[in-house]
């Protein structure tokens, strides 16, 4: 293999790894960019996306249905966890919104267990992409060149959403100014739990995603949520743009440090976070404390 060919072949491989990332942390950012909430529970939302993709694979023979529902479902239920639970905490200490979503983790990890048993399912890459596709005459999997185009579809629809359309505006807006926004006659309530079920389902969307690479398991959880953090606290807490360019940044450090350095791949990406809070305490884009 020539040095362009391997260096390409690479580079294509961190996208898709980081546009996995990125679902991640992107919704993450979201939540706590609108609701000041760090949500531990996160990872194991990402796990209940990959388990419920792999019951509506099952059930329909159709991985599509399990892409375009798990994080429908996924992002329903978070909807209606914050309705039911997290909105009685809004008035509280913000160490409650840390116990409560821990419990959640906790819940969702022994639910699944339960449900689907500790045995890893393996979810089925549809047909179209389960074959090789050659870069300069190299063969690259079909499915990781999918995962790194829909990160880069997903990533410009969220930023048109947010930037374009009304509700994205809304967010927004209370995002800066909550008690100006209320003022102003938009529902508050309304907007968080809106945006509380988004974020969960981008979650789901990456686990059902990462399930056809991985596996779904109940490792799952503990695997990812060092990860998001880390994407986050590079990017800037409640910063989109800056989700993105850790995931990236992240991606990348792992697939090349992976490549050329596998004992070190864990220790390049917390001097990569170490390294950018010491020149940016709030993060790429975040706000300085």
């Amino acid at each position: 293999m020539s040095t362009f060919a391997l260096l390409l072949t690479q580079f294509v491989n961190a996208l898709s790894q980081s546009a996995l990332l990125f679902f991640l942390g992107v919704g993450l950012t979201l939540i706590f960019g609108l609701m000041r909430i760090v949500n531990f529970a996160h990872g194991a939302l990402y796990m209940l996306g990959a388990f419920v993709g792999y019951s509506l694979g099952s059930w329909s023979g159709s991985y599509w249905l399990a892409l375009a529902g798990a994080p429908v479902l996924v992002g329903l239920f978070g909807a209606a966890f914050e309705f039911s639970i997290l909105r009685r905490l809004y008035r509280r200490d913000a160490h409650a919104f840390l116990m409560v979503t821990f419990g959640l983790a906790l819940v969702v990890g022994e639910a699944v267990r339960l449900t689907w048993g500790s045995d890893a399912l393996q979810v089925p890459a549809p047909p179209a992409l389960s074959g090789v596709i050659f870069l300069l005459d190299e063969p690259f999997p079909v499915y990781r060149l999918f995962l790194a185009g829909t990160g880069i579809v997903v990533a410009i629809a969220i930023w048109q959403f947010l930037e374009r359309s009304k509700l994205g505006l809304l967010i927004r807006a209370t995002s800066q100014n909550a008690e100006m926004a209320s003022a102003l006659g938009v529902d508050i309530k309304l907007i968080r739990s809106c945006v509380f079920g988004i974020g969960c389902g981008l979650a789901a969307l990456g686990g059902v995603l990462a399930a056809p690479l991985v596996t779904a398991s109940n490792g799952m959880a503990a695997t990812v949520i060092i990860d998001a953090f880390v994407i986050v606290i590079i990017g800037g807490m409640g910063s989109f743009l800056g989700s993105l360019i850790g995931a990236l940044l992240i991606g990348f450090v792992q697939v090349f440090g992976n490549y050329y350095a596998p004992d070190f791949a864990l220790a390049f990406m917390y001097l990569v976070m170490l390294a950018v809070l010491v020149v940016r305490p709030g993060g790429l884009l975040g706000k300085e404390a």
